[in-house]
């Protein structure tokens, strides 16, 4: 039988690290990516490559316009993402927060496994190199997983779905250690709050940050592309 998965892909290093772990496990993978009304769209861009790349069954995108809600740096324009020594200067929760950003993707994302008949979600929340979020530490992904298996078909009739988190106690330089030996192009990735239309990194917001010292702790040249 077809091990199938679905993946979230939002384009950048964390994401695409997982697309290629499950592709290495043997799993038939479907990605999918949100146009959720964030500052950069060239993150979907890269989604779409590195989807193309790896062979996925299917990539969709999904529009879903977070800005009606706002509150968050990163879909709300009158707040700044934090760069420089704002970034010190942020509470345990950043601004760059989504509220229940997670939460929603992986709502979605658990419809369309269930359609697909895949038991397996896979999504790049890291709760080591991070910025805090709650909606990627390993207490929240079990949380899902119990709630996904009491409100599915599937779930009931004990098909059961497992949210899979495989970097979630990596650092930041791991995940690029174990990309990099599953030939992930890095450069093909977007993670950058900030980054242009052609996908070329501020390199002072938080993610750029993580992303760098990343790199840097593994003995790897950055192959990030700065404006």
């Amino acid at each position: 039988m077809t091990k199938r998965a679905v993946i979230l892909l939002s384009g950048g290093l964390d994401s695409t690290t997982v697309l290629a772990m499950a592709k290495e496990q043997g799993y038939e993978c479907y990605t999918m990516s949100f146009n959720y009304g964030q500052r950069t769209v060239a993150e979907l861009k890269a989604a779409k490559a590195v989807s193309t790349q790896f062979g996925a069954k299917k990539h969709i995108e999904v529009k879903l316009d977070m800005t009606e809600i706002g509150g968050s740096a990163l879909t709300d324009h009158d707040i700044d993402v934090p760069v420089g020594d704002a970034i010190a200067e942020e509470a345990d929760i950043p601004v760059t927060y989504v509220p229940a950003r997670n939460t929603v993707f992986l709502s979605i994302a658990l419809g369309w496994a269930e359609v697909l008949e895949a038991q397996h979600i896979f999504v790049g929340v890291n709760s080591v190199d991070y910025s805090g979020y709650p909606d990627c530490r390993p207490e929240f992904i079990q949380a899902f997983e119990d709630m996904a298996n009491l409100a599915t078909k599937a779930g009931v009739e004990g098909r059961k779905v497992h949210i899979e988190a495989p970097l979630s106690d990596m650092t930041k330089a791991q995940i690029i250690a174990s990309g990099v030996a599953l030939g992930v192009d890095y450069q093909q990735t977007v993670s950058c709050y900030m980054s242009d239309d052609d996908g070329r990194a501020c390199g002072e917001c938080d993610s750029c940050i993580l992303r760098r010292k990343g790199f840097e702790e593994q003995g790897f040249t950055d192959p990030t592309i700065y404006q």
